[in-house]
């Protein structure tokens, strides 16, 4: 588990989201790992071709942030929030928040909230300029009350279209989940999760407050949904139990990254032996300093199934982060393998072969970080520790180019810039690392020029 340097800025204003509360405009980090994105891929996959969509063209991002929300903000992504998943008692409810965000995506809802945003800052605008002409006139209070009545119009607009949207999310998401053969239980048990948490926030559920809401009452959308879903065949069908077990594995290792020691101890006590208690524990243990406890919690994973992947990247990255590369490389070597070259486990792999400072291993990091960032270019990490083996090696031109691709996805444009303008007048004129840092370098300035247009 790690948190990406590269932060995520947005605005629930103008994303299609499934929440129990309005969020205010933020930036969040995004969490990457390989057990936790193939098991939500995994889960996504039926569902994108239920939608008439390829497998693997919708994308799920794992946000870290406390609160129980799931957006999608232009794209084929699907953000989940990290306090979604520690909400969620199972896979099935997860998949029905993925269902209700894919039908934002199929129905091309980010295009239409803009458009919908767009007529309602028309009425706001028009009705602002009638209540100055008024205020010329001399009408102050007259100016006053259009000004306010054009404002209340205008929101009434846009969360009514986005009422109409969620409403359409929902008719979808029961689609693809029927389509899938996936029972809707999980998807009704997560919005009553969602009801529960609007009526301990105090927010009203009568009829005469739904003009003030994004979202339709939860109720009703319960009520509407139950009734399709219990005609559907799959309502029955059991869970698939190795998801499920997948699922309570990456939730206890999510919660043990996140939460304090002391949390994660309670919430999963000793006398729990289970994969996913050991999980937990093994990253409070190595979080708290306790490593031979972390270990000893790895060594029974991995004794309990010796070629699980995961299981062996934990036990190589505590080991790495423990100040003990050398010892981490074979777990984190077979881990590789396992995982079939997975690229956040080969460039966990990557960092151990060079914090070995070991001159001899420094061309197999760069194979192995190499082949990580061609599968996967949005990893800041791997980035970073390739640029590190371009600087051993004496290869300054490659190091910078590696540099601003880390520092570009890092959020910062202007050294991104700087770093890419000097690989491109460094690197063979015409050659693959060129032409890859002048695209760099256009993006920062595009970055640059974003950045000037707000301030």
């Amino acid at each position: 588990m790690k948190l990406a340097v590269r932060l995520l800025a947005r605005s629930l204003a103008f994303a299609a989201a499934l929440t129990f509360a309005a969020q205010p405009a933020s930036a969040q980090s995004i969490l990457r790992d390989a057990e936790t994105e193939a098991l939500l891929q995994d889960m996504m996959d039926p569902l994108t071709e239920a939608a008439g969509m390829p497998r693997g063209s919708v994308d799920v991002v794992l946000v870290n942030d406390p609160s129980i929300n799931a957006f999608v903000a232009g794209g084929q992504r699907i953000y989940v929030h990290s306090g979604l998943i520690n909400a969620a008692d199972s896979a099935n409810e997860v998949q029905g928040v993925l269902a209700h965000e894919l039908g934002h995506i199929a129905g091309g809802h980010i295009i239409g909230i803009y458009d919908a945003y767009g007529k309602a800052a028309k009425i706001s605008l028009l009705t602002t300029l009638l209540g100055i002409a008024a205020a010329v006139a001399g009408a102050g209070e007259a100016a006053m009350g259009a000004m306010a009545l054009g404002q209340q119009v205008a929101l009434g607009t846009f969360l009514t279209f986005n009422r109409q949207q969620e409403a359409s999310a929902d008719a979808a998401g029961v689609q693809y989940l029927s389509t899938a053969g996936i029972s809707g239980k999980g998807s009704i048990s997560f919005f009553q999760k969602l009801q529960n948490e609007e009526f301990r926030h105090g927010y009203s559920q009568r009829d005469e407050a739904t003009y003030q809401r994004s979202h339709p009452l939860s109720g009703d959308r319960i009520s509407r949904m139950e009734a399709d879903y219990r005609a559907d065949p799959a309502w029955d069908r059991p869970p698939d139990a190795e998801q499920q077990a997948r699922f309570e594995r990456v939730k206890a290792k999510l919660y043990g990254y996140l939460a304090t020691p002391a949390q994660t101890l309670n919430a999963y006590p000793r006398y729990l032996t289970g994969a996913p208690a050991r999980y937990a524990r093994a990253y409070a243990y190595h979080k708290d300093a306790r490593i031979d406890e972390a270990l000893a919690e790895t060594d029974a994973l991995v004794a309990s199934d010796p070629d699980n992947a995961f299981f062996l990247e934990l036990r190589g990255q505590i080991l790495l982060e423990s100040g003990r590369p050398g010892e981490a490389l074979e777990s984190l070597r077979r881990a590789t393998e396992m995982s079939g070259n997975d690229p956040l486990i080969a460039s966990t792999f990557g960092h151990a072969l060079l914090a070995t400072e070991d001159r001899s291993k420094l061309q197999e990091a760069e194979q192995v970080l190499r082949a990580a960032v061609g599968r996967d270019r949005e990893n800041p990490f791997a980035w970073y520790q390739l640029g590190m083996v371009y600087g051993a090696t004496g290869d300054i031109p490659r190091a910078r180019l590696a540099s601003a691709e880390q520092l570009i996805m890092s959020g910062r444009p202007r050294e991104a810039l700087q770093n890419a303008e000097a690989a491109e007048q460094s690197l063979p004129h015409g050659s693959t690392d060129w032409i890859r840092a002048g695209d760099v370098a256009l993006q920062a300035r595009a970055e640059l020029e974003r950045e000037r247009g707000r301030n």
